[in-house]
């Protein structure tokens, strides 16, 4: 499978959240070629602040391999991590991360990374620009329709 293929689920998974009226950010982790979990933001629906999409997706995924390191799998999401979801990748072992979008708004995971990887002691592997047109498509449709 491709970088792109799984990129492609993770952007099903950020039209669903454009649906519920939800920021539209997919997540797919992978393992071995095969999804082992998908989500989506959630924030206002759950009233949790931390509904992220890609935490949704690392919690589902320690489930269903009943392990809280997810050595050995990678992330794909649809936009550039926040700071809180890097770190959770850090911790939950992932190898790489493959995004979409690059976070324009702010300074972005991959100017911090190397610094949170020294402090939790876990190499992560971050890979930007997958899909980046569609995926960036996405959340400039959604906040245009916010705003008119």
């Amino acid at each position: 499978m491709t970088q792109e293929h799984f990129m492609r689920l993770a952007l099903k998974q950020a039209q669903l959240s454009a649906k519920m009226d939800e920021v539209p950010i997919g997540a797919v982790i992978v393992k071995d070629d095969k999804v082992v979990a998908r989500a989506h933001n959630s924030r206002n629906a759950s009233h949790d602040a931390t509904g992220h999409a890609e935490l949704v997706a690392i919690r589902r995924a320690c489930k269903r391999l009943d392990d809280w390191r997810l050595s050995g799998c990678d992330l794909y999401v649809t936009l550039e991590p926040c700071v809180m979801c890097l770190g959770a990748c850090y911790n939950a072992r992932i190898a790489n991360v493959y995004f979409g979008a690059f976070d324009l708004s702010g300074k972005g995971c991959v100017q911090i990374a190397e610094t949170v990887g020294r402090t939790l002691n876990h190499e992560l592997f971050l890979h930007g620009g997958v899909l980046e047109k569609e995926c960036s498509a996405i959340l400039t449709d959604y906040f245009k329709s916010k705003r008119n």
